[in-house]
């Protein structure tokens, strides 16, 4: 069997989203619930930055890896028509949300989200989690949204 361009980049893609939204669905479902369960606001902080330092460093790998690989495909396809069309929304959703981690990942996050988070747990260590929860779950249903989508309409599955 024969790989050729399409095929990697197709792997690279799918694979940097697994390991993307994998990581995004442990932190919302396991470790942001963890943290929260415990009383010590020092405590929780640092049961959730034992994970989150080193997974924010491989995310933004898997979020560049699959803007690299999504551009790749769109242009081997010449389907940069399709954004003209609302047809293709799922393929406008995808895109918004990996705008969204982008820049949450490269730049809110390492200059003022993680300071600001860690200044307010602090503070209020329930809200905090709380809020922290809400948003990563929210953010979890609309890519599952994206990704699912995104299968469908590769696929012809969506009118």
């Amino acid at each position: 069997m024969i790989f050729n361009d399409i095929t990697l980049a197709r792997a690279i893609h799918v694979l940097a989203l697994v390991h993307w939204f994998g990581g995004v669905a442990a932190v919302t479902t396991i470790i942001l619930p963890k943290a929260r369960a415990m009383a010590n606001p020092k405590d929780a902080i640092e049961a959730f930055e034992a994970f989150e330092r080193p997974f924010a460093q491989q995310v933004r790998v898997s979020v560049f890896l699959v803007g690299l690989s999504g551009v790749y495909l769109l242009a081997k396809y010449d389907a940069w028509n399709r954004f003209q069309h609302v047809s293709f929304w799922w393929l406008h959703l995808m895109v918004l949300i990996w705008i969204a981690f982008a820049t949450m990942v490269f730049v809110l996050e390492p200059l003022a989200v993680h300071r600001a988070f860690h200044d307010f747990a602090l503070k209020q260590k329930e809200f905090a989690f709380r809020l922290a929860i809400l948003l990563h779950t929210i953010a979890l249903f609309v890519s599952a949204l994206a990704i699912i989508a995104g299968v469908f309409g590769a696929h012809g599955g969506l009118p």
